[in-house]
């Protein structure tokens, strides 16, 4: 995982979970073989991460190991 900065803020393809129901969500976008991470209200703050990493996590989640974050 790296700090990635401004230098993908223009990237084109971001995406967000259909269940956000607010202009304040997590979005995700490819680039280059990575995963890039940023908040919709601060898209110059974002966080890369390889696709491994990226898969571990949604692995997780999927397997419910962070249901009892955000409650």
């Amino acid at each position: 995982m790296s700090p990635d900065g401004a230098s993908q803020a223009g990237h084109s393809s971001w995406r967000r979970a259909s269940f956000c129901a607010s202009n304040e969500c997590v979005e995700v976008a490819p680039h280059n073989g990575m995963i890039i991470v940023r908040n919709s209200t601060e898209p110059h703050s974002q966080v890369t991460y390889t696709a491994a990493e990226w898969q571990s996590f949604v692995l997780g989640v999927k397997a419910g190991e962070f249901d009892d974050l955000g409650k």
